[in-house]
């Protein structure tokens, strides 16, 4: 297909993509639409960016246009999953656009601000409901949504939802779906759980892949420049100082870190704001806007709160922290390069870890980056040769507790008890992101680790050193 008008799809439809000035579909639309048009079940291999919601939202709002029915009260017709907030709004958006001349039925259900309005949205009966799952639990077991007239259920960014531990979420919400309906599943990458997961949902399902996680747009200039640890936060501010940045993306691992990467910048005079779970659902979403209009240009973000950020013009993404999932490296360069423009990807890498972590993205993508090292002299004499990194792939970090950022119930997993005089009650719809240690740094009074030079007639009685951690 090498047109939108090649689909014959609804005229509403087709009037609303000639104002949106879509002419020719992504090779992601190319080959789902037709199949889905079809009422066939669909497994869809495609990363963020590659045009997964049209080419799901399309077909769908095509086929509810020929059996166009009033929705039952607390029902939903369409029934769309995905990970997070942002990534939810921004595919009701979508379904608005493309359903503007249709008089679209639609709400959103995530978490961060309050049910109330989400339980009077869905009252009357919706056709497209857009949600994440946790709080699409809470309103099913409040009563205030029956899953019972679903006809299209879509799992967008399946995998992702597998690392923040969301896949038992996904599991009771399947089972309280019709068995007849038509599954529209996407994923990134499609690790062993993610594909059992779509044989127990799907049937006979076409199978569509387009841009394998492993590749990397050729658009994008990736180089790796390595600094100590205490170096990083001048050298960003020199980086978005010198590049020529139209807006810059910056991703650190936690959520503490990317408020130390804003004041770091702000002191360097460099405006910026960040977005992570801590931070309220409209400030997010002020946050966002200001992005996108280029209010603010530099934006800095954890991956969670980062996913479902589909922002145009992002001509750098600066890795601040590397991150220790070789995947989340291609998502998250590949919000720059967008529609046909270039972009920059700046990693900055400190310590064995991240080196072991570098390795592992370069056997990923197929490419040894280019380094400039920037250390200072003694941290490169006193580098050790990295010990074999330690990657949870089956539980990757934030997975136990992930429902942070949308609201959900925090799946339940061991936690470090730690003392407090405060109680802090557990408010449902107001979940926060999981904590994770900071990378360098620590509160006074941990235990942190120290490093030994090995030296000749170094006294015998070092038995307490021998438990202590190297950097």
């Amino acid at each position: 297909m090498t047109s939108f008008q090649d689909f014959n799809l609804a005229d509403a439809l087709t009037r609303a993509l000639k104002e949106e000035n879509y002419t020719t579909p992504t090779p992601i639309q190319a080959q789902t639409i037709p199949i889905a048009l079809q009422g066939r079940d669909v497994v869809g291999i495609a990363q963020t960016g590659t045009g997964k919601t049209a080419s799901f939202a399309l077909p769908i709002l095509h086929r509810l246009l020929e059996n166009r029915i009033k929705p039952q009260p607390k029902t939903a017709r369409v029934l769309v999953l995905s990970p997070t907030r942002e990534l939810s709004g921004q595919i009701l958006d979508s379904f608005n656009t493309y359903g503007r001349h249709i008089r679209l039925s639609s709400a959103l259900a995530i978490g961060g601000v309050p049910m109330g309005r989400q339980v009077r949205a869905v009252m009357p009966g919706l056709e497209v409901l857009v949600a994440t799952p946790g709080r699409l639990l809470d309103l099913v077991q409040g009563n205030a949504l029956k899953l019972s007239h679903v006809e299209f259920l879509v799992l967008d960014e399946a995998d992702r939802m597998l690392d923040m531990g969301f896949i038992n979420d996904i599991r009771k919400i399947v089972a309280k779906l019709p068995i007849k309906r038509q599954t529209l599943f996407f994923s990134a990458t499609m690790p062993k759980d993610i594909a059992e997961l779509a044989d127990a949902m799907l049937r006979d399902p076409a199978r569509v892949a387009v841009t394998p996680v492993s590749s990397t747009v050729e658009r994008i200039a990736q180089r790796v420049i390595q600094v100590d640890h205490s170096a990083k936060p001048n050298l960003l501010a020199q980086l978005l100082k010198q590049e020529p940045v139209n807006r810059a993306l910056v991703f650190t691992r936690t959520k503490h870190g990317a408020d130390k990467v804003v004041k770091s910048l702000e002191k360097a005079g460099i405006p910026a704001q960040a977005i992570h779970g801590n931070k309220s659902q409209n400030h997010r979403e002020r946050t966002l806007a200001a992005f996108r209009t280029g209010e603010i240009r530099t934006l800095v973000a954890t991956d969670i709160a980062a996913r479902g950020i589909d922002v145009d013009g992002v001509s750098h993404v600066v890795n601040f922290d590397l991150p220790n999932v070789p995947e989340t490296y291609v998502h998250r360069i590949g919000r720059t390069a967008r529609a046909g423009a270039e972009g920059v990807a700046i990693s900055l890498v400190a310590g064995p870890d991240e080196m072991s972590y570098l390795r592992d993205i370069e056997r990923l993508i197929k490419v040894s980056l280019p380094r400039e090292d920037r250390r200072t002299p003694g941290h490169r004499e006193a580098a050790a040769p990295p010990a074999k990194p330690q990657q949870h792939r089956g539980g990757r970090p934030g997975m136990q507790n992930a429902r942070a950022n949308e609201g959900g119930n925090a799946a339940k997993g061991p936690r470090r008890r730690r003392r407090s005089n405060a109680k802090v009650p557990a408010l449902p719809g107001n979940r926060q992101e999981p904590q994770r240690p900071s990378q360098g740094g620590g509160k006074a009074g941990s235990i942190q680790g120290v490093a030994f030079l090995h030296r000749e007639g170094r006294p015998k009685n070092h038995a307490q050193n021998r438990n202590q951690r190297p950097n």
